[in-house]
């Protein structure tokens, strides 16, 4: 009945007719009350004639209206706003600053809901209006953007509908300059990045814009500012920056040749180790994804002497511990000078808490470890005996899948002595 009465009041026109809009908002904040609008008959039309009157404060008040109901999480509500998306993405490109904003966050809210309407705003050109909206100086209306994107990208139907559109555009360039401009947008466009080369097999445009070397200058720039505690937020945008750059290296076989960025992810690692544990295997993926295959960057974490600092983060977690051992199995693997310099630190001994854990994937990368060693350094092997090894890997003869590399270690180690 209330929602009845004040949708008459709004369409009498009587005197009040603002005061009558600004009562209808504030009822809209109700789910329910959201629910029951939509199905009154001429409910949207209403709206609609409001939102596309030309009284700049009975646009904004029906502009609020939808906005309200745009947050709904029924989607019978999202589609019942479909009449009103064409006139959304018109009003993006002028009026207020506080209209576009709200216009923004009433399309991205829409597009969370509803395939119906994504599939609608894609020929009505939303591509092609974010592309120009992307272009403006006010930070309000490019954090609006920013949702709507990741919104959008984030959509089951985004690899094959949306991210070739937004590819084509001049959207990326402007995400990437963004992402690198350190303004409160950079964590979602950071975010919108993320989602695409993740998303999508060719990350071709973005490697010719030069990502690579854009975030790799973006993290090298994070990490010489950090000061003892990171400022509050950071992590939020360090965090898709380090995905975008490990995906982008991992997929296209792309290298970074440059070993300061070695020294800023340990920069980081140690700024986030305590209050940010997460972001540790996010450092660890790309500092695995960098030395990979990558001689170069193998021996400048010897020379850097960065050893100690990886080996510290062996017990942090399940995950750090797997990523450590990969990244010294990257670093062993480039032979014998290598896995020299690593028996140089406490190794060994680190390494016999692993085996005694029933983590299957960090005993699977332990022993790719020490095969390596004691291949490179016969050495190794007399010494891992000497500090009780042969218990150890004696306890994973019984574990199917681990059996026979336990047992080829084991005659790696007797070889030497009898021989």
């Amino acid at each position: 009945g209330q929602v009845l009465e004040l949708l008459r009041a709004v369409q009498r026109g009587s005197e009040d007719r603002k005061g009558s809009l600004g009562r209808l908002r504030r009822a809209l904040q109700n789910e329910e009350t959201q629910q029951k609008f939509v199905r009154l008959d001429g409910s949207i039309r209403t709206l609609t004639g409001l939102f596309t009157s030309s009284l700049a404060d009975m646009q904004l008040e029906a502009a609020r209206c939808l906005h309200e109901l745009s947050h709904s999480s029924d989607p019978t509500v999202a589609e019942a706003c479909l009449p009103v998306t064409s006139y959304l993405l018109t009003y993006l490109s002028g009026h207020s600053l506080e209209f576009t904003e709200l216009c923004l966050y009433t399309l991205g809210n829409l597009v969370v809901e509803s395939e119906a309407v994504r599939k609608q705003l894609l020929p009505q050109g939303i591509i092609p209006v974010l592309a120009s909206c992307i272009q403006s100086p006010h930070e309000a209306v490019l954090e609006g953007v920013g949702y709507v994107l990741s919104q959008l990208l984030q959509a089951k139907e985004s690899p094959v509908e949306i991210i070739p559109q937004v590819l084509d555009s001049v959207l990326p360039q402007h995400m990437l300059r963004l992402v690198c401009s350190g303004l409160g947008a950079a964590v979602e466009f950071a975010w919108c990045l993320h989602y695409i080369i993740c998303r999508h097999k060719s990350n071709t445009v973005l490697l010719a814009l030069g990502a690579v070397p854009a975030l790799t200058s973006l993290l090298l720039d994070l990490a010489s500012e950090i000061p003892q505690d990171a400022p509050e937020g950071l992590e939020l945008l360090v965090c898709p920056v380090l995905r975008c750059l490990s995906n982008l290296l991992a997929e296209t076989g792309c290298r970074v040749q440059d070993e300061r960025l070695l020294i800023a992810l340990f920069l980081l690692l140690q700024c986030f180790f305590q209050q940010h544990p997460f972001l540790v295997q996010e450092c660890l993926w790309l500092l695995n994804n960098l030395t990979a295959d990558d001689p170069f960057l193998c021996s400048a974490l010897l020379s850097l002497d960065l050893l100690p600092a990886l080996l510290q983060l062996l017990p942090c977690s399940q995950m750090a511990s797997v990523l450590v051992l990969t990244v010294l199995c990257n670093v062993a693997e480039k032979g014998p000078f290598p896995c020299q310099q690593l028996l140089q630190q406490p190794v060994l001994p680190l390494l016999l808490p692993i085996l005694a854990q029933p983590d299957p994937e960090a005993l699977g990368q332990c022993l790719e470890l020490l095969h390596l060693l004691f291949l490179h350094c016969p050495q190794a092997a007399a010494d891992f005996t000497r500090q009780g090894g042969n218990q150890a890997l004696e306890q994973h003869q019984g574990t199917p899948e681990l059996q026979e590399r336990a047992q080829a270690l084991l005659d790696m180690i007797r070889k030497p002595l009898g021989a």
